[in-house]
């Protein structure tokens, strides 16, 4: 199962707690069922790599440092030594898993020898396949909290607690098990490199690509149509809103290849759905220590973890965002193209997923970040002939609120708005009607 590919990664020292498979590249694995094999493009040698090693139940007298007794039914890891990484998350093989429990992780730094705090991981249930999307029909998916951007780093202990009332580590998903992955060098630019943001995507892919659309996209379409009780009304005020409409200008993306995809790790095929109906913002949840040179270490983390180690056909954003501005290229499929992402469950769908990197809970987005937002979500809408300052009328395909319900949402959206999550973080969440003001003055 692709969700636990272990690279050959590391000293000795840690080779009986990593997965002892065979090491093969990703493009080379897939899912019963998962659809044709991954293109045979031209990709970078293998650089960087994942250790995944197996949490176990806690017992006293490890090398705590100073850590909290273990709760009963407690697993995890305690202070290991291990080959240098930047990212991590927890795993388990059934994506349907609930993890009824806390993760807790805490690092060390490669440079220092210092230990950080305890960092809280957050199950990604609301970053997923829509429930019988073409991503989720036929493969196995791997259930997994959020990744956890880090900093470059040699020792780590994890504990997963289980919630009030569990008593057994048996009432934790089988098969837990901490990703450490290695994000690999940056991809060398040639002599003749053109500048490092690029204004195109792959257009001829993109016309050669699969274009399936999942039964839900199409049965929310329908539903949409059939269940507003506006419809009539919204359409014709669409229609005269379109006439005042102007499309915005399209700002620079950093693309795949300039950030380092290893496209052996996708799906061969892309699945689109109609159009790009709300902007979905996201915020990473990593932390804001990254340094902005780190930004595309930091994705192709995030790439390597959605496909590797929880078996997405990509990786889930459809842009991502760093805290200079810099808009990165994420999914596959072509930048212009209404491209099905995993970012919103139960509404990717005629959806773009929008990913901040860092963390926006207690601190304010910077202008050069919210503006870039904007920026990308009023092209985007506007040549969908949408007003990124208004609402529309979506239709669930489960999660947070139920299958077929229809919910009024801004075309600007935060992720909370899909699911029961606080991303994209409370203050970045207030920052929004800024945003949807500043894409709509375009």
């Amino acid at each position: 199962m692709r969700a636990f590919i272990a690279s050959t990664v590391g000293a000795a020292s840690i080779a009986a707690l990593v997965l002892p498979l065979a090491v093969s590249p990703a493009g080379a694995l897939s899912h019963p069922g998962s659809g044709p094999a991954p293109v045979a493009a031209p990709a970078a040698p293998e650089t960087g790599g994942t250790q995944s090693l197996a949490l176990g139940p806690l017992g006293g007298g490890g090398r705590s440092a100073g850590a909290d007794a273990p709760a009963a039914g407690a697993v995890g890891l305690e202070e290991t030594d291990v080959a240098p990484f930047s990212l991590l998350g927890v795993v388990w093989p059934d994506a349907a898993a609930d993890l009824a429990g806390e993760v807790e992780v805490r690092t060390r730094a490669t440079g220092t020898g210092e230990w950080s705090p305890w960092e809280h991981l957050h199950t990604a249930a609301e970053h997923a396949p829509d429930p019988g999307s073409a991503e989720e029909s036929g493969r196995e998916l791997a259930g997994g909290t959020e990744p956890l951007w880090v900093g470059d780093s040699d020792g780590v202990q994890v504990r997963v607690v289980p919630d009030a009332g569990a008593t057994a580590a048996a009432e934790l998903p089988d098969g837990l098990r901490l990703e450490l992955i290695d994000p690999g060098e940056d991809p060398a630019a040639p002599a003749d490199a053109e500048p490092p943001v690029e204004r195109s995507g792959d257009p001829a892919a993109a016309a050669d690509a699969d274009t399936e659309a999942a039964a839900t996209e199409a049965d929310a379409e329908a539903a949409e149509a059939a269940d507003s009780p506006d419809a009539a009304a919204e359409a014709d005020s669409r229609a005269e809103e379109e006439l005042q409409l102007l499309s915005a200008p399209r700002p620079g993306v950093v693309t795949r290849a300039k950030w380092g995809a290893d496209e052996s790790w996708r799906e061969g095929g892309f699945v689109y759905t109609d159009a790009v109906k709300t902007v979905f913002v996201h915020h990473t949840a990593g932390g804001n220590g990254y340094s902005c040179s780190e930004a595309p270490s930091v994705i192709r983390g995030i790439y390597r973890y959605h496909t590797q180690s929880q078996g997405w056909r990509d990786i889930g954003y459809n842009f991502l965002i760093d805290k200079c501005g810099t808009i990165y290229e994420g999914r596959a499929g072509g930048v212009e193209r209404a491209v099905l992402g995993a970012h919103t469950y139960g509404f990717n769908h005629n959806s773009m997923g929008v990913a901040v990197l860092g963390t926006h809970s207690s601190t304010d987005a910077p202008a050069k970040v919210t503006n870039a937002v904007a920026q990308l979500s009023g092209w985007k809408l506007r040549a969908e002939g949408r007003n990124p300052a208004g609402t529309w009328k979506r239709v669930s395909a489960g999660g947070k609120y139920a299958k077929g319900t229809v919910v009024t949402m801004h075309n600007i959206s935060g992720h909370r708005d899909g699911f029961s999550t606080d991303c994209p973080g409370s203050r970045l969440y207030n920052q929004l009607p800024s945003i949807r003001k500043t894409a709509a003055a375009m």
